[in-house]
């Protein structure tokens, strides 16, 4: 990285194992989106030929490090977490100011990180392969798996540290190299986790990054014919141009691409239990979580109860900088963000939902030069209104009522989407009908719809992925192919 004259630094791309200016020398800002006059740092708005270069140092070093044992392999992942747990406070900070996420959620985010890059460590020396009998009785038979090669890693803004490492991780620990390509948002801390594997001492071009535009850079990774795998996580929209891109090609592709979370409220649950996790698992990180939960669907003799409990919690909470201890939810992301999800509040209330609390942008004393909305809900929804359908990406809940279980199922189903579900029931039966009937790839029972745990495999049904799953020994699927080996004497 360099320093400017207004102590605002300005951080490189990082290729074959140097930090390098992209070849223009351009740079964006990224700024505070709790104080939009505050510049976070400067970052790279690279070229095509940036990439190329990184590209051509990742080719050449991925043969090398796939011949390195998986044990070695794993001593770096080591080495990067434990620089990455000393220096935790000072990367969940910048999270806190580049995203806006409160600094305890942005620390719980680091250290998730340091687990992962130790679970994936342990997986160097797991085993790859099964010895299957073969008809013929003097040969031997077994599978093993290689690495795809090269992989690009394009990543969202929301959680700059961990679904990057969730990606990066697997990647190398199965012997591949890596281009790294993080949202142009959040790139000051893709920045602080590359120097993390930097003064590791990772080989020489086994990690590279490259900031800059989605349409250049990372339309580019899509391109190239040297990158054998992307792994994408982003909107459903640009997924799906990955996807084609990439089959176009022939080049292996995993996508994650959002949800419409329900959260499903039957009769006999324990409400308060109820409540909070609607909250938390919608209104938390201001509902930007491809798993937060967004649409609440409660039985309607216990729909006013709910109701009146949700909405007294929901205005206890503090808006405001993260940074502040006494806050609970910070600011959206960016601008662009705020504008999304006033958008989407407002195409609620023009299609006749009923706005019951919130829905206004906050302006008022530490909030008024930043990206701040409050917390809204909604009710008197059907399930074909924009706001139950669409991924607002935001602080908003949509209160629906249902009869029966097999109604709330319906509804939860009624969508395109399907990466995590919940429900709140004391009956086992209703527990099964959900497990069973629910299109969802995540189900969580008694718990909100957020989250999953780091050795559990990830990703969702129908529109929310591409059919893959990410994280625990899972991520093995996509980062390697099946080698079957015969021998015979």
């Amino acid at each position: 990285m360099q320093s400017t004259g207004t102590n605002v630094k300005t951080y490189l791309n990082y290729i074959d194992g140097e930090w390098a200016s992209g070849i223009f020398n351009k740079t964006d800002k990224s700024i505070n989106p709790a104080n939009k006059n505050e510049i976070v740092g400067y970052i790279q708005h690279s070229a095509i030929e940036d990439l190329d270069q990184a590209v051509i140092s990742a080719k050449k070093a991925q043969l090398s490090w796939s011949q390195q044992s998986g044990a070695i392999r794993g001593e770096y992942l080591y080495k990067a977490a434990d620089i990455l747990e000393k220096r935790l406070n000072d990367i969940a900070e910048t999270m806190t100011r580049e995203m806006g996420k409160t600094l305890n959620e942005a620390k719980a985010e680091t250290a998730r990180g340091v687990s992962i890059l130790r679970y994936y460590g342990g997986e160097g020396v797991r085993k790859v392969g099964d010895v299957i009998p073969s008809t013929d009785s003097e040969a031997l038979m077994f599978t093993t798996r290689v690495p795809l090669g090269v992989v690009g890693v394009i990543t969202p803004w929301n959680f700059p540290v961990a679904i990057p490492i969730w990606k990066i991780a697997p990647a190398l620990i199965y012997g591949n190299s890596v281009i790294f390509k993080p949202a142009q948002e959040t790139a000051v801390t893709a920045s602080k986790v590359v120097e993390c594997f930097h003064e590791a001492k990772i080989p020489k071009g086994v990690i590279n990054m490259v900031t800059g535009s989605g349409s250049i850079i990372g339309q580019g990774i899509v391109d190239n014919r040297s990158i054998n795998g992307i792994t994408f996580t982003g909107s459903g929209e640009v997924g799906k141009q990955v996807g084609l891109g990439a089959f176009k090609r022939g080049a292996k592709y995993q996508l994650e691409m959002g949800g419409k979370n329900p959260l499903i409220v039957v009769n006999d649950a324990d409400l308060d239990q109820a409540v909070d996790a609607a909250i938390s698992g919608g209104l938390r990180s201001t509902g930007q979580k491809c798993t937060a939960t967004s649409r609440v669907i409660v039985q309607s003799g216990i729909y006013e109860t709910f109701k009146e409990k949700l909405i007294k919690k929901v205005k206890e909470i503090r808006v405001g900088n993260g940074l502040n201890e006494e806050t609970w939810m910070g600011p959206c992301a960016s601008e662009n963000q705020l504008n999304t999800v006033l958008s989407y509040i407002d195409k609620g209330v023009e299609e006749g939902a009923k706005l019951i609390y919130g829905g206004k942008r906050v302006e008022s004393g530490e909030c008024k030069e930043g990206f701040y909305i409050e917390p809204s809900v909604f009710e008197n929804i059907h399930s074909k209104m924009t706001i139950a359908q669409e991924e607002i990406f935001g602080p908003v809940l949509a209160l629906m009522k249902f009869e029966t279980i097999e109604e709330a199922l319906q509804i939860a189903n009624d969508v395109q989407y399907g990466l995590s579900a919940s429900i709140f029931t004391k009956d086992i039966s209703k527990m099964l009908s959900f497990i069973n009937e629910m299109d969802a790839g995540l189900i969580r029972i008694n718990s909100e719809s957020a989250g999953v745990e780091l050795q559990a495999p990830f990703g969702g049904m129908k529109q929310s992925s591409s059919h893959s799953r990410e994280q625990g020994q899972a991520a093995i699927e996509f980062f390697t192919s099946i080698k079957t080996v015969f021998v015979k004497s």
